[in-house]
């Protein structure tokens, strides 16, 4: 089939899929009020391929027919980087919002096919052969692609085999000569709502009495016994004048039910070689977390615009403190921009010449961003001041009562008239106080793994032999 129009992957999405929100079973996402955004939203990625400017970089044609470069299995740190640059074009393009609908699931292919050789070799399985039929079906037609990770988890003191009840984490439930059939939910579960293909793998390292819940494997969305129920967040009708980022931009969360759901044997990449879990899961993070800073890279940025931009309008860029808050936003963003540019160049290829980014590096940016994020929304909120979350609405503008006293009375220095000031505002508000806003925040914390989870693969990254090495040197010590 090849690449894909925008018209031709919105008509695709017209199919037997399951999805409620807010208690309603959606008939149609491409028409639903709400979801629809989140399908133009996603639309981005094959805007940009038809774009003369954007088509070196997100279009490679390096086997035969031009594929997305989404698809582009790393060789080297240069494909890490343009991977990077067009991930962060997409978010820039999308007002700070990743479309993700070919970015988080080629990341788990890539893990997928370094690990499938693995459990081939141990166990003569054929997952590695599955695996690669299924990534070029993905991207012979240019599909979309979800994953489903985070399992519910019930007791989290508590292993997959020993919950209160079976199904807290997603399982193999009987096994058939032609496939399986698993049961179970996942959380988190980003487009699901609005992809072709869904991809399921483990959450974490497990022991062999959790052999039925160690599984992997793909299904299209609309496979019967699929039910997505989406999240209502920051589900409400918008104007564009109040929340100029999220009127127009929307992604859409799932709890993602497998009610006995059938997968043939072709689409199973894990079924109970339990020892694999973690480095599937593992392997899925060392890709996401790279894919995660670069689309984080526009909300740095928009975040240090914004500060300056409020600071000018209001008149106070001459002011000793913010002036220290927007170079303490500038260092912030760059030093996260360097990280993950440097996580590339660190990078280092497989037995399979696979080229993964570092994993100390990666998980460096990751937490250098997470951890700060607070602070820096502290930063622009103090610059813009407080009408981000007391001022007027569109329609007190267009009031003619009204309008002309508030255009008169909150207007900033010569130049900015109340109108023009509030727009400002509201798109830092946007950004930083509303749902929108609200969404990054706590994706900052959880999205990609948490603080404590980056926390440890750093320490697990970092050799500390060199160091200590050089310590006892420095010392006298044998």
């Amino acid at each position: 089939m090849g690449l894909r129009t925008p018209s031709e992957y919105v008509e695709s999405l017209k199919d037997n899929r399951t999805v409620y929100f807010r208690g309603e079973k959606v008939d149609d996402v491409t028409t639903h009020p709400i979801i629809s955004k989140a399908v133009k939203h996603a639309s981005v990625d094959f805007e940009m391929a038809e774009e003369a400017e954007h088509r070196d970089l997100a279009v490679v044609s390096d086997e035969g027919e031009p594929y997305s470069r989404y698809f582009k299995v790393p060789q080297d740190s240069d494909d890490l980087l343009l991977r990077s640059h067009l991930i962060e074009a997409g978010t820039a393009r999308g007002k700070t919002l990743v479309p993700l609908v070919k970015e988080i699931g080629t990341d788990c292919l890539f893990a997928l096919h370094k690990v499938a050789r693995q459990v081939d070799a141990k166990y003569e399985t054929e997952y590695y052969k599955r695996v690669r039929a299924f990534y070029e079906h993905c991207r012979d037609n240019d599909l979309t692609i979800s994953v489903a990770q985070t399992d519910t988890k019930g007791d989290r003191a508590k292993g997959p085999a020993d919950q209160p009840h079976p199904d807290y984490y997603t399982r193999i439930v009987e096994r058939r000569p032609d496939g399986i059939v698993v049961r179970g939910a996942k959380v988190h579960t980003s487009c699901t709502t609005n992809v072709n293909e869904l991809i399921v793998i483990p959450t974490r390292a497990m022991a062999e009495a959790d052999a039925d819940y160690a599984v992997a494997f793909a299904i299209p969305v609309d496979t019967p016994g699929v039910k997505l129920i989406a999240s209502s967040y920051g589900g409400g009708e918008k104007n564009e004048y109040d929340h100029p980022l999220s009127a127009d931009r929307k992604m859409m969360e799932t709890i993602t039910i497998f009610d006995d759901v059938f997968v043939p044997n072709e689409r199973v990449f894990l079924a109970g070689e339990y020892d694999f879990c973690g480095p599937v899961a593992l392997g899925f993070v060392e890709y996401h977390r790279f894919t995660a800073v670069s689309y984080k890279l526009p909300l740095v940025d928009a975040l240090v615009g914004s500060a300056a931009l409020m600071a000018e309008m209001n008149g106070i860029t001459r002011a000793a403190h913010v002036r220290e808050k927007l170079v303490w936003l500038i260092s912030y963003a760059e030093t996260t921009r360097a990280l993950i540019e440097m996580a590339a160049l660190r990078g280092k290829a497989d037995e399979q010449g696979i080229f993964a980014p570092d994993a100390l590096t990666v998980n460096m940016a990751k937490y250098h961003f997470a951890h700060n994020y607070h602070e820096a929304l502290q930063h622009v909120q103090d610059i813009a001041g407080g009408l981000l979350v007391t001022g007027p609405g569109v329609e007190d503008f267009a009031n003619p009562e009204t309008g002309d006293l508030l255009r008169y009375y909150l207007g900033g220095v010569e130049g900015v008239g109340g109108e023009e000031r509030v727009r400002a505002m509201n798109m830092v508000s946007d950004l930083t106080t509303g749902d929108f806003g609200g969404y990054h925040t706590v994706l900052a914390i959880h999205a990609e793994g948490s603080l404590e989870a980056e926390k440890l693969m750093i320490a697990r990254a970092y050799d500390a032999r060199r160091t200590l090495a050089y310590a006892r040197e420095l010392a006298g010590l044998k």
